[in-house]
Protein backbone atom coordinates (compact mmCIF):
# COMPACT_ATOMS: atom_id res chain seq x y z
CA UNK A 1 0.00 0.00 0.00
CA UNK A 2 1.13 3.25 -1.22
CA UNK A 3 1.95 5.71 2.28
CA UNK A 4 1.49 9.12 2.48
CA UNK A 5 2.34 11.52 4.92
CA UNK A 6 0.16 13.26 7.77
CA UNK A 7 0.27 16.84 5.62
CA UNK A 8 -0.79 15.21 2.06
CA UNK A 9 -3.70 13.48 3.92
CA UNK A 10 -4.79 16.71 5.71
CA UNK A 11 -4.74 19.18 2.36
CA UNK A 12 -6.56 15.74 0.36
CA UNK A 13 -9.13 15.76 2.93
CA UNK A 14 -9.76 19.28 2.82
CA UNK A 15 -10.06 19.22 -1.72
CA UNK A 16 -12.44 16.30 -1.21
CA UNK A 17 -14.53 17.81 1.19
CA UNK A 18 -14.51 21.10 -0.38
CA UNK A 19 -15.46 19.44 -3.81
CA UNK A 20 -19.04 18.24 -3.13
CA UNK A 21 -19.97 21.86 -2.01
CA UNK A 22 -18.91 23.59 -4.57
CA UNK A 23 -20.16 21.18 -7.03
CA UNK A 24 -23.95 21.20 -5.43
CA UNK A 25 -23.66 24.86 -4.94
CA UNK A 26 -23.53 25.83 -8.85
CA UNK A 27 -26.39 22.89 -9.60
CA UNK A 28 -28.76 25.21 -7.80
CA UNK A 29 -28.14 28.35 -9.13
CA UNK A 30 -31.67 29.87 -7.51
CA UNK A 31 -29.73 29.60 -4.09
CA UNK A 32 -27.09 31.32 -4.86
CA UNK A 33 -29.70 34.23 -5.57
CA UNK A 34 -31.27 33.74 -2.53
CA UNK A 35 -28.31 33.89 -0.63
CA UNK A 36 -27.17 37.18 -1.81
CA UNK A 37 -31.05 38.74 -1.89
CA UNK A 38 -32.22 37.89 1.62
CA UNK A 39 -29.14 39.63 3.29
CA UNK A 40 -28.98 42.57 0.75
CA UNK A 41 -32.62 43.30 1.92
CA UNK A 42 -31.84 43.48 5.65
CA UNK A 43 -29.16 45.64 5.23
CA UNK A 44 -30.50 47.94 3.26
CA UNK A 45 -33.42 48.10 5.65
CA UNK A 46 -30.79 49.30 8.08
CA UNK A 47 -29.39 51.73 5.73
CA UNK A 48 -32.85 53.45 5.02
CA UNK A 49 -33.11 53.79 9.05
CA UNK A 50 -30.23 55.82 9.42
CA UNK A 51 -30.55 57.70 6.43
CA UNK A 52 -34.48 58.65 8.06
CA UNK A 53 -31.91 59.70 11.28
CA UNK A 54 -30.15 61.83 9.43
CA UNK A 55 -26.93 59.75 10.71
CA UNK A 56 -23.20 60.52 9.41
CA UNK A 57 -22.26 58.93 6.24
CA UNK A 58 -19.85 56.54 8.04
CA UNK A 59 -22.71 54.58 9.93
CA UNK A 60 -24.10 53.92 6.67
CA UNK A 61 -20.86 52.00 5.86
CA UNK A 62 -21.09 50.33 9.30
CA UNK A 63 -24.48 48.49 7.82
CA UNK A 64 -22.84 47.64 4.71
CA UNK A 65 -19.45 45.71 6.25
CA UNK A 66 -21.49 44.61 8.87
CA UNK A 67 -24.03 42.63 6.65
CA UNK A 68 -21.02 41.52 4.66
CA UNK A 69 -19.32 40.14 7.95
CA UNK A 70 -22.60 38.69 8.81
CA UNK A 71 -22.01 36.07 5.89
CA UNK A 72 -19.35 34.34 6.78
CA UNK A 73 -20.50 34.29 10.76
CA UNK A 74 -23.68 32.21 9.29
CA UNK A 75 -21.14 30.01 7.21
CA UNK A 76 -18.88 29.24 10.50
CA UNK A 77 -22.27 29.00 12.48
CA UNK A 78 -24.00 26.70 10.07
CA UNK A 79 -21.16 24.74 7.69
CA UNK A 80 -18.80 24.22 10.92
CA UNK A 81 -20.40 24.49 13.93
CA UNK A 82 -23.31 22.44 13.58
CA UNK A 83 -22.23 20.11 10.71
CA UNK A 84 -20.82 17.18 12.89
CA UNK A 85 -24.25 16.97 14.71
CA UNK A 86 -26.01 16.69 11.03
CA UNK A 87 -23.33 14.33 10.24
CA UNK A 88 -23.95 11.81 13.12
CA UNK A 89 -27.65 12.25 11.95
CA UNK A 90 -27.04 10.43 8.85
CA UNK A 91 -24.35 7.87 9.92
CA UNK A 92 -21.07 9.78 8.01
CA UNK A 93 -19.52 10.93 11.20
CA UNK A 94 -18.40 7.16 12.04
CA UNK A 95 -16.95 7.09 8.85
CA UNK A 96 -14.70 10.03 9.93
CA UNK A 97 -13.80 8.52 13.07
CA UNK A 98 -12.58 5.62 11.83
CA UNK A 99 -11.36 7.13 8.24
CA UNK A 100 -6.93 7.84 8.78
CA UNK A 101 -7.46 11.48 8.94
CA UNK A 102 -8.35 14.75 11.41
CA UNK A 103 -11.77 16.18 11.93
CA UNK A 104 -10.01 19.19 11.51
CA UNK A 105 -9.35 18.36 7.70
CA UNK A 106 -12.73 17.90 7.09
CA UNK A 107 -14.39 20.89 8.95
CA UNK A 108 -11.85 22.75 7.15
CA UNK A 109 -13.00 21.58 3.77
CA UNK A 110 -16.45 21.82 4.49
CA UNK A 111 -15.82 25.14 5.10
CA UNK A 112 -13.88 26.31 2.08
CA UNK A 113 -16.23 24.37 0.23
CA UNK A 114 -18.82 26.73 1.03
CA UNK A 115 -16.66 29.97 1.29
CA UNK A 116 -17.01 30.41 -2.54
CA UNK A 117 -20.97 30.96 -1.86
CA UNK A 118 -19.78 32.74 1.23
CA UNK A 119 -17.68 35.07 -0.51
CA UNK A 120 -19.87 36.29 -3.06
CA UNK A 121 -22.91 37.04 -1.03
CA UNK A 122 -20.76 39.10 1.18
CA UNK A 123 -19.04 40.73 -1.56
CA UNK A 124 -22.35 41.50 -3.36
CA UNK A 125 -23.70 42.93 -0.17
CA UNK A 126 -20.80 45.10 0.20
CA UNK A 127 -20.44 46.68 -3.40
CA UNK A 128 -24.23 46.94 -4.30
CA UNK A 129 -24.73 48.60 -0.83
CA UNK A 130 -21.83 50.80 -1.25
CA UNK A 131 -23.20 51.90 -4.99
CA UNK A 132 -26.61 52.54 -4.05
CA UNK A 133 -25.94 54.82 -1.03
CA UNK A 134 -22.55 56.63 -2.33
CA UNK A 135 -20.49 54.89 0.30
CA UNK A 136 -16.77 56.07 0.19
CA UNK A 137 -13.82 54.32 2.00
CA UNK A 138 -10.34 55.31 2.62
CA UNK A 139 -8.05 54.16 -0.05
CA UNK A 140 -5.45 54.47 2.48
CA UNK A 141 -5.77 51.42 4.99
CA UNK A 142 -7.32 48.73 2.01
CA UNK A 143 -4.28 46.99 2.09
CA UNK A 144 -4.12 46.74 5.76
CA UNK A 145 -7.93 45.87 5.96
CA UNK A 146 -7.60 42.85 4.10
CA UNK A 147 -4.76 41.71 6.31
CA UNK A 148 -7.18 42.05 9.34
CA UNK A 149 -10.06 40.85 7.66
CA UNK A 150 -7.86 37.37 6.41
CA UNK A 151 -6.82 37.76 10.59
CA UNK A 152 -10.14 37.73 10.99
CA UNK A 153 -11.76 34.90 9.02
CA UNK A 154 -8.68 32.52 10.52
CA UNK A 155 -9.98 33.41 14.21
CA UNK A 156 -13.56 32.81 13.16
CA UNK A 157 -13.05 29.58 11.60
CA UNK A 158 -10.63 28.50 14.12
CA UNK A 159 -13.94 29.40 17.11
CA UNK A 160 -15.88 27.20 14.33
CA UNK A 161 -14.02 24.23 15.04
CA UNK A 162 -14.27 24.60 18.86
CA UNK A 163 -17.83 25.09 18.49
CA UNK A 164 -18.36 21.57 16.49
CA UNK A 165 -16.82 19.56 18.96
CA UNK A 166 -19.23 21.45 21.85
CA UNK A 167 -21.91 21.59 19.77
CA UNK A 168 -22.05 17.33 19.27
CA UNK A 169 -21.98 17.14 23.12
CA UNK A 170 -25.50 18.73 23.43
CA UNK A 171 -27.14 16.18 20.74
CA UNK A 172 -29.77 16.96 18.90
CA UNK A 173 -29.46 20.67 20.83
CA UNK A 174 -26.78 21.53 18.72
CA UNK A 175 -29.86 23.38 16.47
CA UNK A 176 -31.37 25.43 19.06
CA UNK A 177 -27.55 26.72 20.04
CA UNK A 178 -26.91 27.50 16.77
CA UNK A 179 -30.17 29.68 16.48
CA UNK A 180 -29.54 31.21 20.21
CA UNK A 181 -26.15 32.05 18.98
CA UNK A 182 -26.96 33.81 15.60
CA UNK A 183 -29.16 37.38 16.85
CA UNK A 184 -26.92 37.72 20.44
CA UNK A 185 -23.82 37.50 18.49
CA UNK A 186 -24.87 39.57 15.33
CA UNK A 187 -25.70 42.74 18.74
CA UNK A 188 -22.89 42.12 20.44
CA UNK A 189 -20.03 42.11 17.29
CA UNK A 190 -21.96 45.39 16.32
CA UNK A 191 -22.34 44.72 12.92
CA UNK A 192 -25.03 47.74 12.34
CA UNK A 193 -23.50 49.99 15.07
CA UNK A 194 -20.37 51.16 16.55
CA UNK A 195 -18.61 48.76 18.96
CA UNK A 196 -18.06 51.38 21.18
CA UNK A 197 -21.85 52.30 22.06
CA UNK A 198 -21.74 48.80 23.71
CA UNK A 199 -19.37 49.83 26.60
CA UNK A 200 -16.55 48.82 27.61
CA UNK A 201 -17.45 45.79 29.73
CA UNK A 202 -20.09 44.54 27.14
CA UNK A 203 -17.41 45.12 24.29
CA UNK A 204 -15.11 43.15 26.33
CA UNK A 205 -16.71 40.32 26.44
CA UNK A 206 -18.11 40.22 22.98
CA UNK A 207 -14.88 40.63 21.78
CA UNK A 208 -14.47 37.08 22.40
CA UNK A 209 -15.91 36.42 19.07
CA UNK A 210 -13.33 37.50 16.67
CA UNK A 211 -15.67 39.42 14.28
CA UNK A 212 -15.94 41.90 17.11
CA UNK A 213 -12.70 43.55 17.23
CA UNK A 214 -12.06 42.50 13.55
CA UNK A 215 -14.78 43.95 11.95
CA UNK A 216 -14.05 47.19 14.80
CA UNK A 217 -10.72 47.83 13.00
CA UNK A 218 -11.57 46.83 9.31
CA UNK A 219 -14.33 50.18 9.84
CA UNK A 220 -11.35 52.47 11.68
CA UNK A 221 -9.22 51.65 8.61
CA UNK A 222 -11.48 52.57 5.91
CA UNK A 223 -14.34 55.15 7.73
CA UNK A 224 -12.91 57.95 8.93
CA UNK A 225 -14.46 59.13 11.63
CA UNK A 226 -15.58 55.74 13.35
CA UNK A 227 -15.65 56.23 16.82
CA UNK A 228 -12.61 54.16 18.41
CA UNK A 229 -13.55 51.23 21.11
CA UNK A 230 -9.64 50.39 20.91
CA UNK A 231 -6.80 51.52 18.50
CA UNK A 232 -6.41 49.33 15.62
CA UNK A 233 -2.94 48.23 16.49
CA UNK A 234 -4.41 46.78 19.89
CA UNK A 235 -7.36 44.92 18.14
CA UNK A 236 -5.48 43.32 15.38
CA UNK A 237 -3.06 41.80 18.13
CA UNK A 238 -6.12 40.11 19.93
CA UNK A 239 -7.58 38.62 16.80
CA UNK A 240 -4.19 37.45 15.98
CA UNK A 241 -3.80 36.08 19.59
CA UNK A 242 -7.15 34.48 19.32
CA UNK A 243 -6.83 32.55 15.95
CA UNK A 244 -3.48 30.06 17.87
CA UNK A 245 -5.77 30.10 21.00
CA UNK A 246 -9.26 28.50 19.64
CA UNK A 247 -7.31 26.61 17.16
CA UNK A 248 -5.40 24.80 20.10
CA UNK A 249 -8.57 24.96 22.41
CA UNK A 250 -10.70 22.90 18.88
CA UNK A 251 -7.40 20.31 18.96
CA UNK A 252 -7.99 19.40 22.21
CA UNK A 253 -11.88 19.29 21.70
CA UNK A 254 -11.46 17.37 18.62
CA UNK A 255 -8.92 14.64 20.76
CA UNK A 256 -10.93 13.87 23.33
CA UNK A 257 -14.06 13.92 21.45
CA UNK A 258 -12.16 10.78 18.62
CA UNK A 259 -10.74 9.63 22.08
CA UNK A 260 -13.93 9.03 24.02
CA UNK A 261 -16.04 7.98 20.73
CA UNK A 262 -13.45 5.42 20.08
CA UNK A 263 -12.79 3.84 23.49
CA UNK A 264 -16.81 4.28 24.88
CA UNK A 265 -18.65 3.77 21.60
CA UNK A 266 -20.50 6.59 22.13
CA UNK A 267 -20.67 8.43 18.69
CA UNK A 268 -24.37 7.95 18.04
CA UNK A 269 -25.20 8.24 21.12
CA UNK A 270 -26.31 11.31 23.27
CA UNK A 271 -22.72 12.40 25.72
CA UNK A 272 -24.17 11.86 29.36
Amino acid sequence: MTQYSPLRIFFKTVVARAYPRVIATWRQVAWIFFDMAFPIVGSLAMVLVYQGLHAPRQYLGFVVMGGAMLAFWQNVLWSMATQFSWDRGNGTLELYTIAPTTFEAVLLGMAVGSMITTTIRAGVILVAGSLLFGISYASGGALAAIGVFLLTLAALYCLGMLLASLFLFYGREAWHLATALQEPVNFLSGLYFPVRALGSYVAGGASLVPMTLGLDAMRQLLLPGTPVFIPVGLETTIVAIQVPLYAVLAGVALRFLETRARSEGKLVTRWE
